[in-house]
């Protein structure tokens, strides 16, 4: 019998302010009406490969990313990473372009769905395999400590971010990974999306300790679990962990407890998740939690929040002409980006 976790609660959400509040809604807004999109141009055949969408999870990319400092922090997904890549700064018509494969894309069309990259964004990749990510978000922490320690660089403060699925608990990058970052004291935060599948398994089928969260103990590091569905809570800890990064106490590893609203790929027609279990994740989108909560607490009106979702609607919409009328990648680069360049 599977036990259904309780969803933890904070005894203290830092406060939010009405500015801060409408960022973190409109990068929610951004994330969902993308992907919805998304599936829109890949079920009329404008989208090919394999398309992962985020729907359901915007409160841990936001919370986490708009906790860290956009162009300087450094990011690192998975092959569910458009999301992270627009809260990562990387603009929707460079993130769509890359969907269609064109070479205005973010990655020059040579990535597609699974490989986002920006060096501008401080984006390190989406990675097509568990695990693969978490590395190079160690080799990152690792040079920035390095500079600042053995190079002398005082600017180099920088935090890193490893977003990974909860089936990538169970592979050896994870444990590998944060036993490193916690012998070296790294500036990293290891942050376990756990929408409870990893594709069609079950993620207490899957392993001998469901809360993820406790596996830290073992390393010496701070585990935190929290409810991935509420922006706020996310960010509270995201923030604590950040600060205590950047301050040169080492790694976290943040276990946000959330749900996908769609199947694992969009080439899965969801058939082993119930009826029920959809519907009762459904109830607690967090796009509606944080929207609600900004009008309770009168810092905004729902005119306003109205305002961002057309805008952001139309910033989608100019996304897709923007991709649709950029130029394929020429034929003559085609062996480009094989080997490193100089700038």
């Amino acid at each position: 019998m599977i036990q259904e976790r309780t969803i933890p609660s904070l005894p203290s959400i830092a406060p939010v302010s009405r500015e801060e509040g409408l960022k973190l809604y409109e990068d929610m807004v951004l994330g969902r009406y993308f992907e919805d999109k998304c599936a829109e141009m890949y079920y009329r055949g404008k989208m090919f490969g394999f398309v992962h969408l985020y729907n359901g999870q915007e409160a841990v990319s936001t919370g986490v990313i708009q906790s860290m400092r956009p162009g300087e922090d450094y990011v690192c997904s998975t092959y569910r990473d458009h999301v992270h890549a627009l809260s990562a700064g990387v603009p929707a018509r460079n993130v769509m372009a890359e969907l269609f494969g064109k070479a205005t894309g973010c990655s020059r069309g040579r990535g597609g769905s699974m490989h986002l990259f920006s060096a501008e964004h401080r984006l390190l990749g989406g990675y097509a395999f568990i695990g693969e990510g978490i590395p190079v978000a160690l080799g990152a922490a690792f040079q920035s400590k390095y500079r600042r320690e053995a190079l002398g660089d005082a600017s180099a403060d920088q935090v890193t971010a490893a977003f990974f699925g909860d089936g990538t608990t169970n592979n050896g990058q994870f444990f590998e990974c944060l036993n490193m970052a916690a012998l070296w004291n790294l500036p990293i935060l290891f942050v376990v999306e756990n929408n409870k599948w990893a594709i069609g398994m079950a993620h207490e089928r899957a392993t001998s300790q469901p809360e993820i969260y406790k596996k830290a103990s073992v390393f010496g590091m701070p585990g935190i679990e929290v409810d991935g569905m509420d922006v706020l809570a996310v960010r509270t800890v995201a923030q604590e962990a950040v600060a205590r990064a950047r301050a040169g106490e080492g790694p976290t590893l943040i276990e946000c407890l959330t749900y996908r609203f769609r199947g694992h790929s969009l080439a899965d027609p969801d058939e082993l998740r119930s009826k029920t279990e959809k519907e009762t994740w459904l109830a607690r989108d967090p796009l509606k939690k944080l929207a609600n909560h900004l009008v309770a607490e009168r810092l905004v009106e729902e005119s306003e929040l109205e305002a961002i979702r057309k805008r952001i609607q139309a910033e989608i919409e100019e996304a897709v002409k923007f991709a649709q009328e950029s130029p394929e990648p020429d034929a003559s680069e085609l062996y480009r980006f094989v080997f490193a360049e100089d700038a």
